[in-house]
């Protein structure tokens, strides 16, 4: 009876062979066969049981043979998925970015294994590199906060989802973006889906009349919001528009890329993110300040002036002077007088940032080395809150952040937390400007330029939200770093060849 089945199923396998017109001697032929085999089969079961989850068989397993036999290719696919991912919660509290969280795991494994087998093919002054020592220190005293954290539970799942973000998109992106070519992978792999997806926000948008108040309806299912949405947009910018000095002026790529980059200012204008008009000025003012090499004195003049509002806030109650009206601090419908409320400290988003911000300076106070444990800071802050700086939202039912990931990152990781973070962004930037004059290529200054540009408008940006935890823009911030590094690298050798 077995044997039957079997010729039976030869049988299928020979027919199918014949229909999709393989040769016999083909090498991949059984292969080949078997996989469409599980196809029509998983379709089968698909129609039978009227459910979806058979007909993914045949994905997963193609997707698990593409990562060993080129997990180059899963790599660009996981790029592509970035900007289409769709936050979907989970049972027990969890959420997930469907589909790029999915193709991360796998990498995550993948990858442990491709270092592992192939170690020796690794550089290991990547490993030795000052920004590679900076994160790891990060992520070490990270570790050391995780251990001695308030709720282990929600700092060990926090922890995990850092480690599996840094190895694919710092370690593994290091390895796999270092050519011109991959640079151009990283452009268009990631440039087509975000044009598709912002092309349809932008669309859903016209329909309405580019309505303020319906701004956060168009976003989804790709957005979370428009800050979100806006801000990627933003650091994601410079990539397109050094991508168009790889090709010829008036080539169809050049239009394409021309073409996004009109998309994505509209895009960007209509969703009425102030902090996203602030980063494309200050793209412009960050890329005049690198060309004359005073990055140095902007950083410190930064940090001056930020030591200085922090003393004049923690001086004599100076901070209850920004306690907002209650009353007054609403949402608003039209976006000239969000601006307008925003100059007279009214707007409700600034105002219930400064109410978490305040609560922070209090768990920092009460835990300053430390910290309460990586990603706790929604769990423990309505302790240390101050009433005269309510808001209306200040219920928080969406569980947001702190909205500032310096602060964040201090409540939770203490003092020393912040200072390896710091070292670590301030580390990139200060290394990309050197690169930046040390190296003569002008298109890999062009690269450099752009990984520049999007680590450091990022930073900025971290200073009213706490998005580098997000796929979408914490990938950036990740391949930023690493292309940076590999770049370096690759100057040296030039100078060093002659």
């Amino acid at each position: 009876m077995d044997g039957g089945r079997w010729t039976v199923k030869i049988y299928i396998l020979e027919k199918l062979a014949r229909i999709l017109d393989i040769p016999e001697n083909h090498p991949q032929r059984w292969p080949f066969l078997l996989f469409a085999l599980v196809v029509v089969g998983a379709l089968a079961l698909s129609i039978r049981f009227d459910a979806w989850w058979p007909a993914a068989i045949p994905a997963a397993l193609a997707l698990f043979w593409l990562v060993v036999v080129d997990i180059r290719k899963v790599f660009l696919l996981l790029l592509a998925s970035l900007p289409l991912s769709v936050e979907q919660a989970l049972p027990g509290g969890f959420a997930t970015d469907l589909p790029s969280e999915q193709l991360m795991w796998l990498l995550f494994l993948a990858s442990l294994m491709w270092f592992f087998t192939n170690w020796s093919k690794t550089d290991v002054r990547f490993l030795r590199h000052p920004v590679t020592l900076a994160l790891l220190a990060h992520l070490a005293w990270m570790t050391v906060c995780m251990v001695s954290s308030q709720d282990l539970y929600v700092s060990f799942k926090f922890w995990l989802a850092k480690g599996w973000y840094v190895v694919v998109f710092y370690f593994l992106a290091g390895r796999f973006l270092v050519s011109e070519r991959d640079f151009k992978n990283l452009l268009w792999w990631f440039f087509i889906p975000l044009l598709f997806a912002v092309s349809v926000v932008v669309t859903r948008h016209a329909a309405i009349g580019f309505s303020f108040e319906d701004v956060g309806f168009v976003m989804g299912p790709f957005f979370r919001n428009h800050v979100m949405y806006a801000c990627l947009l933003a650091v994601f910018l410079p990539f397109a528009w050094y991508g168009t000095y790889w090709y010829r002026r008036y080539s169809p790529q050049w239009w394409l890329l021309v073409a996004g980059i009109v998309v994505f200012i509209v895009g960007i204008n209509f969703a009425y993110t102030r902090a996203a008009y602030i980063a494309l000025l200050a793209a412009v003012g960050i890329r005049w300040v690198v060309s004359k090499g005073w990055l140095k004195a902007a950083l410190l003049s930064v940090g001056i002036g930020f030591a200085l509002l922090i003393g004049f806030v923690g001086t004599r109650d100076n901070w209850l002077m920004f306690a907002p009206n209650y009353e007054k601090a609403v949402s608003h419908v039209r976006f000239d007088r969000l601006l307008d409320a925003t100059t007279k400290l009214e707007d409700i988003s600034t105002m219930e940032r400064v109410y978490r911000w305040v609560a922070a300076s209090y768990m920092i106070q009460d835990r300053p080395l430390l910290g309460f444990g990586p990603g706790t800071f929604y769990f423990f802050y309505k302790n240390y809150t101050v009433t005269s700086f309510k808001t209306y939202v200040s219920d928080n039912p969406e569980h947001s952040g702190i909205h500032n990931y310096f602060l964040m990152t201090t409540v939770e990781q203490g003092l020393p937390g912040l200072f390896f973070f710091l070292l670590l962004s301030i580390m990139v930037m200060l290394k990309g400007e050197q690169v930046y004059h040390r190296t003569k290529d002008p298109r890999l200054r062009r690269v450099l330029l752009s990984a520049l540009l999007c680590f450091t408008l990022i930073d900025l940006l971290m200073l009213m939200n706490d998005m580098v935890e997000t796929d979408k823009i914490g990938s950036l911030f990740f391949m930023s770093a690493a292309i940076l590094v590999n770049i370096d690298l690759q100057s040296r050798d030039v100078e060093k060849h002659g």
